[in-house]
């Protein structure tokens, strides 16, 4: 199921456009990121850093960005523009807010969370490149939580404009076909790090 979640990435993947398949990282279920980074497939993946309550976070993002631009992988921090910065990468904001970030280096990638259309409204303001909608489909890092489905995040993805409505929750090989067109990419933290750990 992952290894299809990694070839649908492959379809619909579009030239110098930001990559299809994001990596989110999450400290709980992926103790060791630096070898779950190095198993993805280059030129087709992302990673969005969050590890906000590590104490070597600013240590471990730099050896992340050095794994990133060696293997042609996008990376974007989570809520830290100076860390972002730092590292050459771009920007996650939460709930589409800007926020304190700081004015971005021209051409920095910024992506956005959205819940809901306020918070998709909020990215698009901020000039996000990418929405990533959530959660689409019921998902371990909120168990019980309300979820989209496939027509609640196609409702937000037609309100998308100019950004581009990823989805997020739930994703792997078999869920994301449920979205059709509107979906242009994707984040996950199992299904990804299952199939790098696959390859």
């Amino acid at each position: 199921m992952d290894i299809a979640l990694i070839a649908w990435g492959r379809r619909v993947k579009r030239g110098a456009a930001p990559p299809p398949l994001w990596l989110f990282s999450d400290p709980a279920r992926m103790p060791d990121l630096l070898a779950v980074a190095r198993a993805l497939p280059p030129r087709l993946c992302g990673v969005v850093l969050r590890h906000d309550a590590a104490p070597d976070r600013a240590v471990l993002g730099a050896q992340l960005a050095a794994l990133c631009r060696a293997r042609h992988i996008a990376l974007v921090v989570a809520g830290d523009a100076r860390l972002a910065a730092a590292l050459k990468a771009g920007v996650h904001l939460r709930g589409g807010r800007r926020g304190g970030v700081l004015p971005l280096p021209r051409h920095a990638l910024v992506t956005a969370s959205a819940h809901n259309p306020a918070q998709l409204r909020q990215a698009k303001k901020a000039g996000a490149h990418i929405a990533f909608i959530s959660p689409v489909f019921p998902t371990a890092s909120h168990p019980g939580a309300r979820v989209l489905g496939s027509l609640g995040f196609r409702n937000l993805a037609r309100r998308a404009g100019q950004t581009k409505p990823f989805a997020l929750g739930g994703i792997s090989g078999g869920s994301i076909r449920q979205l059709g067109k509107f979906c242009t990419g994707a984040g996950a933290i199992e299904a990804l790090a299952t199939a790098a750990a696959r390859r």
